[in-house]
């Protein structure tokens, strides 16, 4: 990568915490209403999943086919669009995008919506997840003349949909036919001139869901977009499903379709990336939360006067650890919610710490207390560290360290950027040493066995923990190979 790319990443860059790639979001109007706002709206409640760039593309279904009108930007939704920018995009269909980088770097030209042009009019096509074979796909296309715009391997799968669809008689035959070249982790959100088309892949990893306001369909990354906008929630789109959406109503392809033990969603979709407020596949992601806290209070107990939660994730697991070992749970961090990911860290020669600017500790709260601070995961250890100091300077006596995930002791391939496994905290580390390099009294994680009880038995992925993934990983490290 070159040193501008560098800076770049470094500002969108949050210490020590899991990033998810991406949020998609998608709706088709039958009254033939513009869908824009709505779209923005969508994507502001999926700013989460995504914080360094973001896109709307629109079309009318009834207009010239292949006119397509989009705008996209490095930043937040709000920052990219604005009340006029959205007045002037015309259309009652469209896709969305939100996106955090974990292959492909974080430029302009990597942003999403992919807009196509092609033979058979336009594709615009909004990704979410990591493909293990994009490698070899992108050079097979490179060699028989295609002309990559991007880095990311968004790009190779909006170029075999369009070279199926030259060899099919519908957008949604050429989507399945496309996914079933690729391998890895997608949820797709693509936009043809008649129809919205969505698809997941055959293992689940990624959340899609479909919804439903007045005339009008959404297919979005996480139900809280649907309450967003006034929608309501239709169903989840199964793990290797393709559907259409068209003024004939949904249209529906499972060939794809694994049997249900074969089946492997992120479990950190429960533990730390989607909102409290949504549900997937049919489960509460709050409810895991607590769900987490509870397991964690039952099989690392300890005395203690307080239970605070590292804000956002560890509060509902922070509120479960307390419901169930009585002890009292409290508020000890504020949290400067005008920071999110994309501050310009401080230099290390500043005297302000990038911990402190986004997390404040309340003295009154924890000051001679002995306290259990839960948090979602550690990574590298370096934010725990500072958060554990952070407690023992306002006063508390004890900070004893709660994890409601297993440690990670291997990288992911599959749309989390967990790194390198030297990297990781926990590897060739004990419980014992981990818990002396972040400071805290005693440390204890959920247990791996606790995970299907997490996603309410649901067939999940555990290759972060163990090592097990469920297809084939590639050889060698791929995640960013394209980048420049």
């Amino acid at each position: 990568m070159d040193t501008d790319t560098n800076s770049r990443i470094e500002m969108h860059t949050e210490p020590d915490k899991l990033h998810e790639e991406c949020g998609v979001f998608g709706i088709y109007d039958f009254d033939g209403n513009d869908v824009a706002s709505a779209i923005y709206y969508g994507l502001f409640a999926l700013q989460h999943r995504g914080q360094e760039s973001c896109g709307i593309a629109v079309s009318k279904t009834d207009g010239p086919k292949g006119r397509v009108t989009s705008q996209k930007g490095m930043g937040l939704v709000h920052e990219v669009f604005t009340e006029e920018s959205l007045e002037a995009m015309e259309g009652d269909i469209g896709v969305g995008h939100v996106r955090y980088s974990t292959a492909g770097a974080s430029t302009r030209e990597n942003a999403q919506p992919l807009v196509l042009n092609y033979v058979k009019g336009t594709l615009a096509l909004a990704h979410n997840g990591n493909l293990i074979n994009a490698r070899e796909l992108r050079h097979d296309l490179e060699y028989t003349g295609a002309i990559f715009q991007t880095t990311i391997d968004s790009e190779v799968i909006a170029y075999h949909i369009a070279r199926e669809r030259i060899q099919c008689h519908t957008a949604e035959e050429a989507v399945r036919r496309a996914a079933g070249k690729i391998r890895g982790a997608y949820s797709l959100v693509v936009m043809s001139p008649r129809k919205l088309i969505g698809a997941r892949d055959p293992y689940g990893f990624k959340p899609l869901c479909i919804g439903r306001r007045d005339n009008a369909y959404i297919l979005a990354s996480e139900t809280c977009a649907l309450d967003t906008i006034g929608a309501e929630f239709v169903r989840d789109v199964l793990p290797g499903e393709v559907v259409a959406i068209t003024r004939e109503g949904i249209k529906s392809d499972t060939s794809m379709c694994l049997p249900r033990e074969s089946e492997a969603r992120c479990v950190f979709e429960y533990i730390y990336f989607a909102r409290p407020d949504s549900q997937i596949d049919g489960i509460s992601v709050y409810g895991s939360r607590v769900k987490a806290g509870q397991f964690l209070a039952m099989d690392s107990p300890v005395e203690a006067d307080l239970v605070v939660g590292v804000p956002e994730s560890g509060n509902a697991a922070a509120l479960g650890y307390s419901m169930e070992s009585g002890i009292p749970y409290g508020t000890a961090f504020v949290k400067n919610t005008y920071v999110g990911r994309t501050f310009i860290k401080p230099k290390q020669s500043s005297r302000e710490s990038s911990v402190k600017v986004k997390l404040n500790v309340l003295r009154e709260v924890v000051c001679g207390k002995r306290v259990i601070m839960i948090d979602d995961s550690i990574v590298r250890g370096t934010t725990s560290d500072r958060i554990v100091r952070m407690l023992r300077e306002a006063g508390a006596t004890e900070v004893h360290v709660r994890i409601s995930s297993p440690p990670f002791l291997w990288p992911c391939y599959f749309g989390t950027d967990i790194p390198e496994r030297e990297q990781l905290i926990a590897y060739n580390r004990s419980l014992e040493e981990i818990r002396q390099i972040i400071g805290a009294d005693s440390l204890g994680y959920l247990g791996i066995e606790r995970l299907e009880e997490l996603a309410g038995s649901l067939p999940i992925c555990k290759g972060c923990f163990e090592g097990e993934y469920p297809m084939e990983p590639p050889v060698g490290d791929i995640r960013g190979e394209y980048e420049r």
